[in-house]
Formats: C-alpha cells, structure tokens, sequence
C-alpha cells in the first residue's frame, strides 16, 4: 500500500494571473503558502486484477479505465495503465471551498501512482504533470497556482510566464515573524461551497479586456511588494494588502463576491481584522482575516455565528507519508 498526503493552500495575492488569458500577454505572479489541512490517497492492490475499484464520495467498480465516471481519476491511471487496484480518498475540508481541493487531489493522485509504480518524481514535475491532466486532457477553465502551490508545498511566489513555464520562488522570513503572521491569520466558513470552473471561465473572459486587465496587472504587482515586504520581515502592512487586493478582485466579475461574503468580511473588519479576502476564485468558501493578536478576543466574540476554521503553515508539498508491501 502507498498513502500520499498533500496540502490545501491559502493564496495571498496575485491569483488570477495564472489564468492564461493573462500569463500568456503577460508574466503572472502569486504569493501563497500550503497550510496543514490536507488530502490522502491510499493506493494498494485490488483482489481482482482485471478490474479497478474507486473510493471517493462514491464507490466505483470498473472492468475498464474507460468506463471511471470520475475525469480526474480516469486520467492519471490512463496515463499509468493501471488495473487490479483499490484508490481510497479522504481529505480533511469539502471542496469547493476556496482551498484549491481539486488540483491538491490530482497532485497526490499523481504522486501514489507514481510511487506505486516505483517512478521517482519530482515537486515541480508533479505540478505540471497535474496542470496537464486538469487543463491540457480535461480541459478545466483554470489556473496553474493550485497544483504547484500543493506540489512543492511552503511560502512562495509562484510565476508563469508566457511560454508555459512556471517559478516557483520560496519567501524566506525569521521564524519569529513568519510565526506572527501564522497567527494573525484567521479563516471563517462562509457556509457556502461552489464550483471554481464557472467563475474562472468568467474570469478568464473579463481579464481579456483593458481595464481588467490593468486591475489584474496591479494584482501582480502587489504579490511582488508584498514578497519584498515580506522578505524584510514586515507584516505591518499584511491586511492592507489583503485588502487591496481583495477591492481589486471584485471588479474583474460580479459572481466573485455575494452580498452574504461582503457582509461576512465587512463583520469582520468592524470586529478588528485589518484586511481579508474570499479564498479561492470566489463566491463561497472561506474568507481569510488579518487581525492582530490583542484584537482576536473581540474579533472571535463578535464573529461568534461563524465557523472558524484553525490552521497553521504547512512547509512540505505532497509527500508519500507510508510504503508498504504489496
């Protein structure tokens, strides 16, 4: 048996501009970090080995790659040719949820398989292995932030540049500092989950115009100021980002915000947060808050109705966490 962990990511600043309709005019950049909620995939050997058997939140018993109802399943083991096995998934948040679940799913989809198949790998291989299952064989509507984000895992700018290539850059900071902004952070539930796909594709039409264009290009240009802030161990400044980008977020589409969200992170700045943004491509899921240590204990009083969700950094992409005999 192989069992893959991988993490789900926050992103900070930047993110659109790992939609090709821009990266593809213009170098895209976004700032993110994994974080310790996570996917597992438990590969081992099925007692038939002429069929493939799938646990998700469905169970799936096939005689064929071809007849997997699930598209991302089905992909990576065409890739591989596999039959005569048994896939398991768990993870530790529903999708939808703004954490970038679907491509955390294919990164360490990918990496059981490989290692199940006794194939060395590497992080960044792994990330655009993934992006070419998800955009290239299944056409998803999106980015590529999510799958290098879960691949190589930790604090990073991740670049994409126009002829498909991509950097990802570790942020380095004192322990100290990176420990603050860890706990300044704070995540609450919107109650609502939705499909990324749909937004994205509206995205990726609206950026296609001048003056979202320039909105997603200052975007950008935010990731790297925050980087240099963040290099030089300055988080003073954190919300005020978040803020901003947020602000610049909300004009590339309306179906990025709901009037639900806007009063969520609205609660939240008179609470004491600093700055915030809806995680993901919008429309549900978790709003991230920056609210300093001493104003926690009202920020958490008033926003008392909600769900909040404790995390911490993650500094390791997906790993194989248990080899075991076959």
């Amino acid at each position: 048996m192989i069992i893959s962990r991988t993490p789900f990511r926050i992103s900070f600043a930047g993110g659109g501009s790992d939609l090709p309709s821009f990266y593809r005019q213009e170098m895209g950049a976004v700032l993110s970090t994994s974080i310790n909620k996570y996917v597992y995939i438990a590969i081992h050997p099925f007692f038939d080995a002429r069929k493939i058997q799938l646990k998700y939140s469905k169970t799936e018993l096939v005689s064929c790659i071809d007849e997997i109802q699930h598209p991302i399943f089905r992909e990576v083991l065409k890739i591989h040719h596999l039959k005569g096995v048994d896939l398991n998934s768990i993870a530790d948040i529903p999708s939808g949820t703004g954490l970038g679940s679907s491509s955390s799913f294919t990164v360490g989809l990918l990496n059981a398989v490989n290692a199940y198949s006794a194939k060395a790998i590497s992080s960044e291989r792994l990330g655009e292995l993934a992006c070419e299952v998800e955009i290239d064989r299944l056409g998803s509507p999106i980015g590529k932030q999510d799958q290098y984000a879960a691949a190589c895992g930790g604090l990073n700018l991740i670049s994409f540049y126009p002829d498909e290539s991509v950097n990802v850059e570790k942020i380095i900071m004192s322990v100290a500092r990176k420990k603050e902004l860890e706990r300044n952070l704070l995540m609450i539930y919107t109650g609502d989950t939705r499909s990324a796909n749909s937004i994205l594709a509206q995205q990726n039409v609206a950026i296609s115009g001048g003056g979202k264009f320039e909105n997603q290009k200052r975007m950008v240009k935010l990731a790297f100021d925050l980087k240099k802030t963040l290099e030089e161990n300055d988080i003073d400044d954190f919300g005020r980002f978040l803020h901003e980008g947020w602000l610049l977020k909300k004009t590339l589409t309306k179906a990025i915000s709901t009037s639900w969200v806007d009063d969520i992170y609205e609660s939240g700045i008179k609470a004491g947060a600093l700055g915030g943004k809806l995680l993901g491509a919008g429309g549900g899921g978790f709003i991230l808050f920056y609210c300093p240590l001493e104003k926690q204990e009202n920020f958490r009083k008033q926003m008392s109705r909600y769900t909040e969700m404790d995390f911490q950094f993650d500094n390791h992409g997906s790993k194989i966490i248990y080899i075991g005999d076959k």
